[in-house]
């Protein structure tokens, strides 16, 4: 059993897609139609920078979904691969709506649309210097929530990020944050504070959600042809739940990628390949499921991988 994976925020690099944007005519179409509908010239900062522009959040999260389908339409058209052969797509975080476009739930023009807005809502939620994430390295979730149970400032502080086993990222009002940091230092924990502009995946987010409900709530969804893994829930949607639902909640809860890739694995998965810029997910997945296949394609060489009976 084989699923995608599409990569989120931090992905990003000046010029990813390059060599497919230049070798595949629908790649420039894609890149020409984001341009038209984001009315700005999304594909020279994907493909030229300036890396300042790349990281503004409301152009690295559509930029990041542009690459990653462009890189989906060539594996699927081009080198004719049966999307039925997958049995999951899951994307992180924003990743998320890049598995929708790919598997034909939402449509690029309104994911373009959404990602965008999803940026600016999840910027402007708090204000800058005020929130901060920081990365824990070589903890188990149950070490960290003990240590967050220590923090006396009474800021807000939670769990953003359970990407794998021993990293895990956290996030919060920037006091919070520091004192975090201070109780790791002292019980000789590896962390790293990120260099991002607002504290995501936390209850900071709450009006970035209301902000985004309504935006959300406008859109059609289709029910996706290939088995989506929601981050909200670690689970394709057995709840109920609508997929506008799941997305609004996305937005200041907890990315689920470890319980994502376990539960995957679980229903027989052991082929990953991860599909856009980076290969975080792949190097992630290494330490969630490492007998199973994992491969990235963001290279037209990469794509000579495909080739063995995927």
């Amino acid at each position: 059993m084989k699923a995608l994976l599409f990569p989120g925020q931090g992905s990003q690099t000046v010029g990813m897609g390059l060599e497919f944007y230049k070798n595949f005519d629908l790649v420039k179409k894609i890149f020409s139609e984001a341009d038209e509908v984001l009315n700005l010239k999304i594909s020279k900062i994907i493909l030229e920078g300036p890396e300042e522009d790349l990281k503004l959040t409301q152009n690295t999260q559509p930029a990041i979904m542009i690459v990653s389908y462009a890189i989906f339409s060539v594996i699927k058209n081009e080198m004719n691969i049966n999307v039925k052969n997958f049995d999951f797509f899951a994307g992180h975080s924003l990743g998320e709506y890049s598995a929708l476009v790919c598997s034909n739930s939402l449509s690029f023009k309104d994911a373009l649309f959404l990602l965008r807005e999803r940026g600016l809502a999840m910027q402007n939620a708090v204000p800058v210097g005020k929130g901060g994430m920081i990365a824990v390295l070589g903890c188990s979730i149950d070490e960290i929530k003990n240590f967050l149970i220590s923090i006396k400032s009474g800021g807000v502080c939670e769990i953003a990020n359970d990407n794998s086993k021993g990293q895990t990222i956290v996030s919060g009002e920037i006091d919070a944050i520091n004192e975090l940091k201070k109780i790791l230092d002292d019980n000789k924990k590896k962390n790293i504070i990120l260099p991002v502009s607002a504290p995501f995946h936390c209850s900071l987010m709450d009006k970035a959600a209301k902000d985004m409900s309504s935006k959300i709530n406008l859109i059609q969804f289709n029910i996706p042809n290939v088995k989506i893994v929601h981050n909200v829930t670690a689970s394709t949607n057995n709840k109920n739940e609508s997929i506008k639902d799941l997305l609004i909640k996305q937005i200041y809860s907890m990315v689920r990628w470890r319980e994502s890739m376990e539960f995957m694995e679980q229903k027989g998965v052991n082929e990953f390949i991860e599909v856009g810029p980076g290969k975080v997910l792949t190097g992630l997945g290494k330490r969630i499921v490492n007998k199973s296949k994992l491969i990235n394609i963001n290279t037209i060489k990469d794509l000579e991988l495909l080739k063995n009976g995927i």
